[in-house]
């Protein structure tokens, strides 16, 4: 590790609850301040494993939940060398979706939630997860809602309870975003949670592992 490592920032919430937008713009954010960054988003639908994820919840294949949760695992293990490499280059990195979802869906699904957890252990640990809480209700309302497996509003209703369950574990490392805010002010209670760490001399220098001591 260099000692101005970048800093490591996932974006979690439910579906349609603007992760992907706002994942963006805070790319564009920092970049704007000379602050290298890249976005990754999970699941990765580009690599081996992320095409049959893909083909998975566009609901053109149909496999065993447990199944379906080892291969979600895999692909963050497939990337996890390469966010790992690049933290240490001093570029922060923006990720959209992380092991937070892929506990809250299985465990929304009737997975153990220890079950759940335990193919992650070991992964690279986020500085900061903010999580975009926004109701069902509001999401299902979003432009293109319904278009894939997970969304549906039942479903949703019981993967936000996990979300708020896992939020409860990480401690001063989750922070909850109103996602049902305007566009502008979601992006400026972003900023606010973020700026602090992109200095990068206010980060430890290794890496954290999840959900290891």
């Amino acid at each position: 590790m260099t000692e101005k490592r970048g800093a490591f920032i996932v974006i979690e919430g439910l579906d349609r609850s603007g992760k992907s937008t706002q994942a963006a713009a805070l790319v564009e954010r920092l970049s704007s301040r000379n602050i290298p960054a890249k976005l990754f988003k999970f699941p990765d639908r580009a690599t081996p494993i992320g095409k049959m994820i893909d083909a998975y919840l566009r609901s053109e294949s149909e496999l065993d939940d447990r199944a379906v949760h080892l291969l979600f695992s895999a692909n963050r293990w497939e990337l996890a060398v390469s966010i790992e490499r690049i933290l240490a280059s001093g570029t922060t990195i923006i990720c959209d979706r992380y092991a937070f979802s892929g506990i809250a869906f299985s465990a929304a699904k009737g997975l153990p939630y220890d079950w759940c957890a335990a193919p992650d252990a070991g992964l690279p640990m986020p500085d900061v997860t903010l999580f975009f809480d926004v109701t069902p209700e509001i999401a299902c309302a979003r432009c293109g809602y319904g278009e894939e497996r997970y969304e549906r509003e039942e479903l949703q209703a019981r993967v936000r309870e996990q979300f708020l369950h896992i939020g409860a574990k990480m401690g001063e490392t989750w922070k909850v975003v109103d996602a049902g805010k305007e566009r502008d002010v979601v992006s400026e209670d972003v900023w606010a949670a973020v700026a602090p760490l992109v200095t990068p001399s206010k980060l430890e220098t290794v890496i954290g592992r999840l959900w290891q001591e």
